[in-house]
């Protein structure tokens, strides 16, 4: 015999449920917030998704995907500077979008430690990517300057939460590319 059916909607509760653990962070929601913004009972939420935990991990698995795709997306540009200004520019609007909430789930979340040093290591392999191209110099070390990207991408994130504007963030974002180091221009013999 089949079980009753599902009387909602998968996607549409785990996208309820990403949202709702991004505006209150893992500890603070509780089952009942769930339940209510999901709009499923506590019986169904643990049949469809099992318990807390590994909801948050499909929700933040979801999350991670589109924050990924949009890392991947700006890496592709031609240059590592324009790639970065690309990303930090989607960042700075993304986390002051009023149609989510405000700031990163995935950069504020005690939990998701290994995600951050995912993009930290998208970050890395795009700087050195620059570097052998020729249009980062090869003074710059891959590693750290990933490391002051992503703490810059926290940080615009603390400052959305805290209500910073998208024209804030994008300053912040122009100051940090500023502080890229250029590659010397090239002198064609002639």
């Amino acid at each position: 015999m089949a079980g009753r059916p599902r009387s909602f909607d998968r996607d549409t509760a785990l996208a309820a449920a990403v949202e709702l653990f991004w505006r209150a962070g893992y500890e603070e929601t509780t089952i009942a917030m769930l339940t209510k913004a999901m709009g499923v009972t506590p019986p169904s939420l643990y049949s469809a998704f099992g318990d807390k935990d590994s909801l948050f991990e499909e929700a933040s698995a979801l999350y991670f995907r589109r924050t990924c795709e949009a890392v991947d997306s700006a890496a592709a540009r031609p240059t590592a500077r324009e790639a970065i200004a690309v990303m930090l520019d989607d960042t700075a609007r993304a986390h002051t979008d009023p149609q989510t909430p405000l700031g990163c789930l995935m950069l504020t979340e005690p939990r998701l430690a290994a995600q951050r040093e995912d993009i930290h290591g998208r970050l890395r392999d795009r700087i050195a990517r620059g570097i052998t191209d020729g249009d980062l110099p090869a003074t710059v070390q891959p590693d750290q300057l990933a490391s002051f990207l992503l703490a810059v991408m926290r940080g615009m994130s603390g400052c959305a939460r805290d209500g910073g504007s998208t024209e804030e963030l994008l300053a912040i974002a122009s100051c940090a590319v500023a502080a890229i180091p250029e590659s010397p221009p090239t002198h064609k013999q002639g």
